[in-house]
């Protein structure tokens, strides 16, 4: 029976059942449990395991790497300001961060959060 998960004892059994129910055949009433259990699971985990947002320049270095791209290959959409820009000198602008949507087609709200930039002063 499905009930709300109110502690992490609940949250372990429902990790369980899950598990258990994993194969359960499209259609069936166990696959429907399946899909209650996972959404009851999401929800609990949004609410007591919070992922944090990515820094946009962490997310940004790391797009290029699993592209297999070069720094260099950022020019078309950041424009000459590539090092400064990495190296947390110069921020994102709006126009380089509408270039990297368009282009590279990343997210729009993980490039517009606010970062942390070095004091080159």
């Amino acid at each position: 029976m499905l009930k709300p998960l109110r502690n992490e004892a609940d949250y372990r059994t429902a990790l369980a059942e899950a598990e258990r129910l994993w194969d359960a055949p499209e259609g069936s009433p166990e696959a429907d449990n399946l899909e209650l259990l996972a959404l009851l699971i999401e929800d609990y985990e949004s609410k007591h395991y919070p992922i944090a947002d990515p820094d946009p320049i962490d997310f940004l270095i790391h797009a290029i790497e699993a592209r297999g791209m070069k720094t260099e290959d950022l020019k078309p959409y950041i424009g000459g300001k590539i090092d400064d820009v990495l190296n947390r000198v110069h921020p994102l602008s709006l126009e380089m961060i509408q270039n990297l949507t368009q282009g590279l087609h990343l997210p729009a709200e993980v490039l517009i959060r606010r970062y942390p930039l070095k004091d080159v002063a």
